[in-house]
């Protein structure tokens, strides 16, 4: 198990800096394409402060907050799957596919529902009240499909199932909220729900950085314990796990690390289910591992969406969500074929 852990370990720092090293050539590649090009030279002039006024302004005020919120968005998706389908023992487990990413979707919508006529949407007070509002959402529907699920423990094929139908549950109510909205609402609503990093600005930054910073280090803190718990709950409960105690406490770390990421970026599927998978087969099951290349993955993946979502079509974005669709459903058919 040492020496395993070992060699773990070396193949570590090399995947870790050739993940950073492709978010940089990435970052260079979403900050130079779009509607308004900006060659590479200049991109870096302008990041020291040497660029024209619209270079600056194109560059700061509209690409760079984008690009931020995907790598944070990317990142929290990402480590939220990790830690479910640690939990649940399940290669399936997803915040979208077990209702989490929906049950914090229909608190936005609820939200910009009932206060769309007496409070701005896009001001800073409601940027910071929507994760919130989100977090609420998500860990009613994780506290709901919980107790569905309980039957003299947490049987993880029933929690998964159990999500499910909650989401499909959700997903009803989503719609009535969404056809009751007057026209530009339901238009606003309708394609964040779909995975769009909307009004990105470094308001919304600064309202998502904060939950990422406490909640991603919590969860490769716990990692020993995700380890345990990925061995069955009687080995675990053998070796002196409190495995209902720990799992509660992983499942609302990832709860609201997805609550805070559809905040921000909307119902994006299928990211927490793929990545986990693809980290995975980089660097093997340990979570201490799992976790931070999960994290590194998940903004790579996200922010390569992005760039193709808002080039494709040029001058029309297709929302990012739909983009890591067309890019994970093939992946997830895959593993549907594979799963016993």
């Amino acid at each position: 198990m040492r020496r395993l852990e070992g060699l773990k370990r070396q193949r570590f720092i090399p995947i870790v800096v050739s993940l950073i090293l492709l978010i940089f050539i990435m970052l260079f590649v979403s900050l130079s394409t779009g509607v308004i090009q900006i060659m590479p030279m200049d991109v870096i002039k302008t990041l020291m402060n040497n660029g024209t006024d619209r270079q600056e302004l194109v560059l700061f005020d509209f690409r760079l907050p984008g690009i931020i919120l995907a790598i944070l968005i990317g990142a929290g998706l990402a480590v939220s799957g990790a830690i479910l389908q640690g939990i649940t023992k399940n290669e399936l487990a997803d915040p979208g596919i077990l209702g989490i990413n929906t049950g914090a979707g229909l608190s936005v919508v609820l939200f910009i529902f009932f206060f769309q006529n007496s409070l701005d949407t896009s001001s800073t007070l409601s940027i910071f009240i929507m994760p919130v509002f989100a977090l609420f959402g998500a860990v009613f529907a994780a506290i709901l499909i919980y107790t569905i699920a309980w039957k003299k423990g947490v049987n993880p094929i029933r929690l998964i199932l159990v999500g499910i139908g909650v989401n499909a549950g959700f997903s009803a109510f989503l719609m009535i909220f969404q056809l009751k909205m007057d026209p530009q609402d339901f238009r606003q609503a309708t394609v964040w729900l779909s995975g769009d990093i909307w009004n990105a600005n470094w308001t919304f930054v600064a309202a998502l950085l904060p939950w990422m910073i406490i909640l991603i280090p919590l969860a490769l803190q716990k990692a020993n314990a995700l380890n345990v718990l990925h061995l069955g709950d009687d080995i675990a409960s053998g070796l002196g796990t409190r495995v209902e105690h720990e799992r509660r406490i992983l499942l609302l770390i990832a709860v609201a690390l997805a609550g805070a990421s559809v905040a921000a970026g909307g119902g994006i599927a299928f990211l927490g289910l793929v990545v986990p998978h693809i980290a995975r087969k980089l660097i093997g099951p340990l979570h201490q591992y799992l976790i931070p290349i999960s994290a590194l993955i998940g903004a790579l993946l996200l922010m390569v969406a992005d760039t193709i979502g808002k080039n494709i079509l040029s001058p029309t974005e297709v929302p990012v969500g739909i983009i890591v669709a067309i890019l994970s459903a093939p992946y997830f058919v895959y593993l549907l074929m594979k799963t016993r």
